[in-house]
């Protein structure tokens, strides 16, 4: 789908077609905004339970703080995989939700505006932070640069694409999201309701050829701890291209949702799918825990919790305290890569404790992650996004079709 520019010459805005109807738009989606801490926390029990550790600016140690072999083995074992299910949820799920919330004649220099404002700033922050206070002059240029402009991911260097703050390369895939966002959004509402599944099966089968070449054609060695080399890491993981089809699904599955056209999915069934994904992701290869294993329990558990939204039946995942959590989730998952790593460097390599102390630690490096995340919240994300992501200059929005769902639904599956 190719960029389009108005015979104006001005960029292309969102088409009011492309979006939800206005019955379901108008629904908030709680529940999604309390599961993005649940996937924040995947990833931190990930990063902490690591025992030995291939990733900087510790490796190669054992994160985990028990001394307790059989401890921190399970811990490992049954963690070691839960980070990368946490990062592929956050990219349906950005798909999902600005698909969702889009607002329709919003210019494309709005949207990115807005975007940006919500990476940017709290990047800088924890990037500012790492570079002033702990990187002690030890990151070259080469790699700080694209670091600093969430460029890293592209480069299949690992000093370049796990650098300074190491969890901000999603960022990156992230910022190549937003930019394609307002590009291609109107050309996947042309597609026909009646294929979206099959395109969303599709993108799922483009899933497993990339981590098939991952795993046959790239280069395998020299391997990590983790059993694949660091370029595989990189192609299958960091590199944001591939990444797309994660984000896509994500975005279709909200058209596929507001056309009435969404398989009706039980949450209890949801949770139950991801359970089976979470045990079978322990077994397979690891290039296939990037993002293949886990993607249908994904969509299953955003369908069914998309669901009880609109029905009125958030309950407590939708509840006060996890949409807290959430709106809190991105600071803690940002914050984790300084308080985990940097944090794990500060009180040594070698120590270890005796599983109560161990188990304090353990706490105190989740509550000061978690602080950290808020302050970053409270001081930065928050005030960013009330004071400057709302344009000044008043948008005049086209008329937005007033046809029932049902009618939209029959009309788009013409």
């Amino acid at each position: 789908m190719a960029e389009r520019t108005l015979p104006n010459g001005r960029l292309p805005m969102i088409s009011s077609a492309a979006l939800p109807t206005p019955d379901l738009q108008r629904h908030r989606l709680p529940s999604l905004t309390g599961l993005r801490f649940v996937a924040a926390l995947l990833v931190f029990m990930f990063h902490m339970t690591l025992i030995d550790s291939p990733l900087p600016p510790n490796a190669p140690v054992k994160v985990s703080p028990f001394a307790n072999h059989t401890i921190a083995q399970w811990l490992g074992d049954t963690f070691g995989r839960s980070g990368m299910i946490g990062v592929s949820f956050f990219f349906v799920l950005s798909g999902f939700v600005l698909t969702w919330s889009a607002k329709p004649g919003e210019p494309a220099t709005a949207f990115w505006r807005r975007r940006l404002l919500k990476i940017f700033p709290a990047h800088l922050v924890t990037f500012a932070f790492v570079m002033v206070f702990l990187a002690d002059g030890s990151i070259p240029a080469k790699a700080w640069l694209p670091n600093l402009f969430l460029l890293h991911a592209w480069f299949p260097d690992p000093s370049v694409f796990m650098c300074v703050n190491l969890v901000a390369w999603t960022l990156s895939c992230e910022l190549l999201f937003y930019v394609l966002f307002p590009l291609v959004i109107d050309g996947l509402r042309r597609i026909p309701v009646r294929h979206l599944w099959g395109w969303i099966a599709g993108l799922m089968v483009v899933m497993v050829a990339v981590q098939a070449a991952t795993a046959w054609v790239v280069p395998d060695t020299p391997k990590t701890s983790f059993g694949v080399s660091n370029l595989q890491f990189w192609f299958g993981d960091f590199l944001p291209p591939l990444r797309l089809p994660e984000f896509v699904i994500g975005a279709l599955l909200a058209l596929a949702v507001r056309a009435g056209r969404d398989i009706p999915v039980p949450m209890p069934a949801a949770v139950a799918l991801c359970l089976v994904g979470f045990v079978v992701q322990l077994y397979v290869p690891f290039v296939l825990v990037f993002n293949v294993t886990m993607i249908l329990p994904i969509c299953a558990l955003i369908i069914s919790a998309v669901q009880r939204d609109v029905a009125g039946r958030s309950g407590r995942l939708g509840g006060r305290t996890m949409t807290w959590l959430g709106e809190v989730s991105f600071g803690f998952y940002l914050c984790q890569g300084i308080t985990v790593f940097y944090g794990r460097n500060m009180v040594g390599h070698s120590a270890r404790y005796g599983t109560p102390v161990a188990t304090v630690v353990f706490v105190g490096f989740f509550l000061a992650t978690f602080v950290a995340g808020w302050i970053l919240y409270v001081g930065v994300e928050r005030p960013v996004m009330r004071r400057f992501a709302r344009s000044r200059r008043p948008v005049v929005l086209p008329p937005v079709d007033p046809a029932p769902p049902e009618t939209a639904a029959s009309a788009a599956a013409d």
